[in-house]
């Protein structure tokens, strides 16, 4: 077996500074627990600030620090987020506190190409939810989830998991476990939970210290009697499932049917722009849950928490309420840009009702459709409509989805009555494993224009022939007779003829064939035009 340790560190403070976009690494910020510093970037930290500080003492260091409470439920969404984004390349995903997410990736080598193809994908997928993550590998889910975290503590981040995945009695993974210090066993994960670093209770750990067995491969190699009679059998039972004597069940991770994220921002804006950026990593997260489902994504909520006053008054105190942002696209995507992009354009034309104190992204379900065109030469295998779908969705978002319409036809043959105006909606969408079926390779021969005039234009006649911009016109083919509309009291008589002029443009001309046909009795009447 092949494990994948993915560690994040810092990850409550990344969460807590994901809203301040590009000024997050020059902002100094610390999270609060009990009036106490938990956490502090390293901005804080070159100030003086440092976890245990009290926050008035923080303040008095570092007057412009940025304070956020400690939110358990903040730093789950986004751990969320990087189980999501791994789940897209292997179903065997789970937890180990703290920070930590682990994937077998040994059923996934072939599909992805080998180690170094997957891993790289990984990365790419992982960097774009902006955490400081370590990575290790090893043939146990435990030893990679400490090997990660023994990087993360001695400061040493990997970029890429290092070669630790050797089947043999003393590989080299085993040496780098047993290198491990015990005393990491001890160590409080951040925010002042309970768990420890590696899954060890803190007495143990403090009693391994204490009989001086300081590294993990000291305490292996010590009498299995000795040490269940001094420390328990819960020491043993974790030491053999790291170095794979003992079966590790695992509860493995399912992405939820629905998605809900939320951010907290660290101060109101009526801006646009600071807006967007927290946005950005709700819309990444998305795409984390999307790709974890195989699906793309159509429709979701924006939903913005508005201050609505910024002072308490005598009428009432100051409040928030929510406002509603919807967007369904014209077809299911992936593409966090487009996505962007799209509420971009909607912001743009729809201003903010009032401060914004909390962003929340939901959607209801995925769009499980087949995945886009996988062909060497995408142009030669049909007309390509991603251009002009986010057109559409970007022509929506700025003008409003009842001002682009489109034409869909009607059974009726009247020329005028053959087409209506309807709001552009989204495209059908096929079941995955299902194609969308593919455009005719030849177009039929048109007989109709589609370019049709508002009103038909009456023609002058000379000589029992319609002359147009002073020119006689030439009766190419025809005629096409219409005789219908009796049941809505407006009937159409008519011969259509294709005509040309001389210079080779082709129109459509048509003579009511009955007198009492219609009102305009007289003449030629022009009704189109082609090309």
């Amino acid at each position: 077996m092949r494990w994948i340790g993915v560690h994040a560190p810092a990850l409550s403070l990344e969460a807590f500074a994901a809203t301040l976009g590009a000024a997050a690494p020059l902002t100094p910020l610390a999270l609060v627990v009990q009036h106490r510093i938990v956490a502090a970037n390293t901005v804080a930290a070159q100030a003086g600030v440092q976890p245990g500080m009290k926050r008035a003492t923080a303040l008095a260091l570092v007057p412009s620090l940025v304070l956020g409470a400690a939110d358990e439920a903040r730093d789950r969404q986004a751990l969320n987020a990087l189980a999501h984004a791994l789940l897209a390349f292997s179903p065997s995903v789970c937890w180990q506190a703290p920070h930590t997410v682990l994937a077998e990736v040994q059923a996934s080598l072939r599909c992805f190409g080998g180690a170094e193809a997957l891993w790289q994908r990984m990365q790419a997928a992982l960097a774009v939810l902006g955490h400081q993550l370590h990575w290790a590998e090893a043939p146990t889910a435990l030893a990679a989830a400490w090997l990660a975290q023994a990087q993360a503590q001695a400061l040493t981040p990997s970029p890429t998991p290092p070669r630790l995945c050797q089947p043999l009695p003393h590989a080299p993974w085993t040496r780098h476990l047993d290198e491990l210090p015990v005393s990491m066993l001890g160590l409080p994960a951040p925010l002042a939970e309970r768990c420890v670093a590696l899954g060890l209770p803190a007495p143990l750990a403090e009693r391994c210290v204490a009989l001086g067995l300081s590294r993990l491969g000291e305490l292996r190699a010590q009498p299995r009697a000795g040490l269940a009679r001094r420390l328990g059998p819960e020491c043993l039972t974790l030491l053999a499932r790291a170095y794979g004597e003992e079966a590790d069940p695992r509860d493995w991770i399912s992405p939820p049917t629905q998605f809900d994220s939320s951010l907290e921002l660290p101060f109101r804006t009526e801006q646009v722009e600071p807006l967007l950026d927290a946005v950005a990593v709700l819309l990444q997260r998305l795409a984390a849950w999307a790709r974890a489902h195989q699906a793309r994504v159509q429709r979701f909520e924006l939903r913005l928490q508005h201050q609505t006053r910024l002072r308490a008054s005598s009428q009432g105190e100051a409040g928030a309420h929510r406002s509603v942002l919807g967007l369904a696209l014209a077809e299911p995507s992936a593409d966090v840009a487009h996505w962007l992009a799209v509420l971009r354009e909607r912001l743009a034309r729809e201003p903010l009702e009032a401060p914004v104190l909390g962003l929340a992204l939901h959607c209801a379900e995925p769009v499980f459709t087949a995945a886009p065109s996988g062909e060497l030469f995408p142009e030669l295998a049909g007309p390509d409509t991603q251009g002009l779908l986010r057109l559409i969705d970007r022509l929506q978002a700025r003008l409003g989805a009842e001002a682009v319409h489109s034409l869909r036809l009607v059974h009726d043959h009247r020329p005028e009555c053959a087409t209506r105006t309807h709001p552009v909606q989204a495209m059908p969408t096929h079941p995955a494993g299902q194609s969308a079926p593919t455009a005719p390779t030849a177009l039929p021969r048109m007989t109709r224009p589609l370019w049709l005039l508002p009103q038909a234009q009456a023609l002058p006649e000379r000589q029992g022939r319609p002359w147009l911009q002073g020119q006689p016109l030439r009766l190419l083919e025809g005629p096409e007779r219409i005789e219908t509309g009796w049941w809505d009291e407006h009937l159409a008589v008519r011969d259509y003829f294709i005509a040309g002029l001389p210079n080779g443009h082709l129109c459509w001309v048509y003579k009511p064939r009955l007198p009492s046909a219609e009102a305009a009795t007289e003449g030629w009447f022009l009704q189109g035009w082609f090309g």
